[in-house]
């Protein structure tokens, strides 16, 4: 079979994306997470036995109580993961709660594997994110809305009414991942060294210790 020309390569490529870029499709209807197994890593978590599926290991209820706010962000939020919902694994999709109390901001954060969509419970928000050319996005969102986050992009909510906010947020990925940027600048395990992160973001390296210990770092 003849090769093809370089001219159709980029067009290939363009193919591949979306199964490059996807969490990858089940190849039965379903894979129920098994989450007591440790004995081996997966790219996901292994299978229960069919035989031993029930309805139960597909629904939680997980989501339907409010979030405790009372931290440095006045928010709170609750994943819907495999623990607490096993018939996800396997399936690219997930899905969360967040409370936001008054005052309240979901801080900026991205998700490195997942795009995210946002429905507004209820509450007043403000919501936006910053692409890769710096460009900012933003929107005010009410109860009943939706707001669509790009996969990678740092994006945020800051609670813009004088009651509790609530959203639910769903994702393309069954662990989408979280990197909540003050916390991977400035809480990272083994720290960044001071110096960096003064020059980074023109501080002085005592600035970088008091905003460590606001973060509850020391």
């Amino acid at each position: 079979m003849a090769s093809p020309s370089l001219s159709s390569i980029p067009l290939l490529l363009l193919l591949l994306i979306p199964t490059i870029t996807a969490d990858p499709d089940a190849l039965q209807d379903f894979c129920v997470a098994d989450t007591k197994s440790s004995t081996t890593f997966f790219n996901g978590l292994p299978c229960l036995n069919p035989n031993e599926v029930t309805g139960k290991h597909f629904t939680t209820s997980v989501l339907s109580t409010p979030t405790n706010t009372s931290n440095i962000f006045g928010v709170g939020t609750t994943f819907a993961s495999t623990d607490s919902l096993p018939g996800i694994n396997t399936l690219g999709i997930s899905i969360s709660r967040a409370d936001v109390g008054v005052g309240g901001i979901v801080p900026p954060h991205s998700h490195a594997r997942a795009n995210e969509i946002a429905f507004v419970l209820q509450g007043k928000l403000l919501g936006g994110f910053v692409d890769s050319s710096n460009r900012f996005f933003n929107q005010t969102v009410n109860t009943g809305d939706v707001i669509v986050f790009p996969k990678g992009t740092i994006h945020f909510f800051q609670n813009l009414g004088e009651s509790p906010a609530s959203l639910i947020a769903a994702f393309n990925s069954q662990n989408p991942g979280v990197a909540v940027t003050p916390f991977v600048s400035f809480r990272s395990n083994p720290a960044i060294p001071p110096a960096i992160l003064a020059k980074a973001f023109q501080i002085s390296e005592e600035d970088v210790g008091k905003i460590r210990k606001g973060l509850g770092g020391s």
